[in-house]
This record gives C-alpha cells, structure tokens and sequence, in this order.
C-alpha cells in the first residue's frame, strides 16, 4: 500500500502520534518536491510556518529557505493585515511578487498538527504557508494554479485545511 497521498487518500488526520506526523512530514516533502519537478517555471518550493520558520522545502539550500521563509512570512502577514475596500481584514489567497531574476508565489496552505516539534505551534497545529519561486519567464497562471491543487493534496494532513471564497476570516 503506498503512503502517496494520490493513491491513498485517507492518509493522516491530526492530532497524530510522533511516527505518524513524521511519516506524513515525509509525504508532505514527497508531495512538495514533486510539484517543484514537474511544474514548469519553478525552481523551488518551501512550506514555512506563518512565524516564518522552514518546515519543508524542494531540496533548497537550507540557509536560503530559512531566509526566504522569514521574508515571505512577513509578505503574508503584511497582506493578511491590509483592510480591503470592505474595511475588513482578510488572507491574501495568493501573492506574487515579480523580480528581474524570479517570482515568487505566497499562499496559506491551513494548519497542520504534523509538525509536532515547531516552537510557534499553537494548540497543537501550526498555521502553514507555501512559497514558490519560479523563473522570471515563468507563466503565472499555471503555476498559481498548480499551488492551488498542491495545498488540496496537502489537505489530509491538515487539521484546518484552507478555506476558499468569500467570508474568509483572518485567524
């Protein structure tokens, strides 16, 4: 029986004991670094806590994704806070920022018990968020579409998987 969430999908739903979390931590980073393979435009993936701290990644240099991850964590939470034309705060679904040398794609990805270990972890779960940096070239469209399905095939290992449409709240 494969632990591939695509052919098994009543993996993991937290709260789950420590070799659970850490055998869906596993698939989690299986599930990231295939969408980093086989997306066209991207170069790499990184799945940080909302407190801007690492927890998975596409195979980054671990110093650059313990950096992008506190920046990007900023950019989410700076986006998260500005009231729209409602007055009302509410989650960015999706940022992206366009720079000479890449893009980069910032969007909540829900709240996961899996990462029993993170020091920001908050009744048990820590809020995530998934960075994509992708090529300067890259088409935005397909590549924002494909971080969409990723957090819906993240979803099992959510206890509060991401919510879409309108009436969103921030947390």
């Amino acid at each position: 029986m494969s632990t591939h969430p695509e052919m098994n999908p009543t993996i993991g739903v937290a709260p789950v004991s420590e070799a659970t979390a850490s055998h869906q931590r596993d698939d989690m980073a299986w599930l990231l670094r295939q969408f980093a393979d086989d997306v066209p435009g991207v170069l790499h993936a990184v799945l940080l806590s909302r407190d801007g701290l690492r927890l998975l990644d596409s195979e980054v240099d671990k110093d650059w994704a313990d950096e992008l991850s506190a920046a990007l964590a900023g950019m989410a939470s700076l986006a998260s806070n500005a009231t729209g034309p409602a007055h009302q705060k509410r989650p960015a679904r999706q940022i992206i920022i366009e720079r000479d040398d890449c893009l980069f794609f910032v969007q909540s990805a829900g709240r996961s018990a899996v990462f029993e270990d993170h020091p920001g972890k908050e009744r048990g779960a820590v809020d995530t968020v998934l960075a994509v940096i992708a090529a300067p070239d890259a088409d935005a469209g397909p590549v924002g579409f494909e971080m969409g399905r990723l957090v819906k095939r993240f979803a099992p290992y959510m206890q509060i998987p991401v919510r879409v449409g309108t009436g969103d709240e921030s947390r």
